[in-house]
């Protein structure tokens, strides 16, 4: 007779398996044991021994689970059936469905992709509950409801080279360091070991902020020019002095040093309503002349400031900038 421990071991091992296994792509035995492993899950086995369960779960007899087998080429690669009803897990409610729904789409290229495997299948459970038309209608019509629409003119992302952003998000989550090669703007191709600090979206694009061996300064890097990456095996202790929310505060995403200024400007009232709606900075001060908007704020100063006067064209006169020291 199987010990209890081999019994809840197997069953335990199921349930990880049957996490994974989706119905929009089919899965090979390996596949799956590299998911487990990727996720650290203390349930990893021999690849034997998960052909195995696989082929109990997709016997047609056994009804338990609706799991199919393609045996058209070989490894067979296994899948819900299309109408199967997927793992079901009674907590997870319409409006958690939703809500990990909303943090998949909005959040998918801000989280390691480790994590993001590991939550696969409770992405898929969200998904599966919301398309349930018994389930979370209202919910499922919500996703139709909200959109995050962008501030400029809608670019489609770069393309990031297969396995960077895992590579790169990976050895962030885990304080590894990381070896990568780097092409500029100008064309210009580096190899070299970084402390990855942090990650951000901006508009289309991805960045990395790092800071190369050696140097105690941080860069950003656009992870579509990053052509390799690869997260050694050696960690570091976080710089407690670095803050990736300053490093933004201090305008160094939109080519700034991190300097202050106080800004004056006179802007026509058909295009600086906004900036009256929404302040430049907290100190932000706006006096109404006839036609236009006399407007003073403190901000960093930097090229995406010089940008964002310029689109505004002759709509922006009597442009002023000082030092500010506060």
């Amino acid at each position: 007779m199987p010990k209890r421990t081999d019994i809840l071991e197997t069953l335990q091992l199921t349930l990880e398996l049957l996490k994974r296994i989706r119905k929009d792509r089919a899965v090979t035995a390996s596949e799956l044991r590299q998911k487990l492993i990727d996720t650290d899950t203390k349930f990893t086995r021999e690849l034997r021994t998960i052909q195995r369960l696989l082929e109990t779960l997709s016997d047609p007899d056994f009804e338990a689970c609706d799991i199919e087998r393609d045996e058209s080429s070989k490894p067979y690669r296994y899948r819900w059936k299309p109408d199967a009803r997927g793992l079901s897990l009674p907590s997870l409610s319409p409006q958690e469905s939703l809500m990990l729904t909303l943090a998949e789409q909005q959040l998918g290229s801000l989280l390691p992709a480790r994590l993001m495997k590991s939550m696969e299948g409770f992405f898929s459970q969200a998904r599966g509950q919301l398309d349930d038309a018994k389930n979370g209608h209202l919910e499922r019509q919500w996703l139709d409801k909200v959109r995050v629409v962008s501030t400029s003119q809608p670019q489609l992302p770069p393309k990031i080279t297969a396995g960077v952003f895992e590579q790169v998000s990976n050895a962030l989550f885990a304080n590894q360091l990381l070896d990568l090669t780097y092409k500029n703007a100008a064309g210009k191709k580096t190899m070299a070991r970084v402390t990855p600090l942090g990650l951000a979206q901006q508009g289309p694009r991805m960045y990395l902020v790092c800071r190369y061996e050696g140097y105690d300064n941080e860069r950003s890097l656009a992870l579509h020019r990053i052509s390799k990456a690869e997260a050694t095996t050696f960690t570091f202790e976080r710089p407690s002095e670095f803050n990736l929310k300053q490093f933004d505060d201090d305008g160094r995403f939109g080519y700034g040093n991190g300097s202050k200024v106080k800004l004056s400007f006179r802007i026509k009232k058909s295009a600086g309503l906004h900036v009256v709606e929404c302040p430049l900075s907290a100190d932000q001060v706006v006096v109404e002349l006839d036609d236009v908007y006399e407007i003073t704020a403190t901000v960093v100063d930097s090229d995406m400031l010089e940008w964002w006067l310029r689109g505004f064209g002759d709509d922006v006169s009597g442009v002023c900038k000082v030092i500010s020291y506060s």
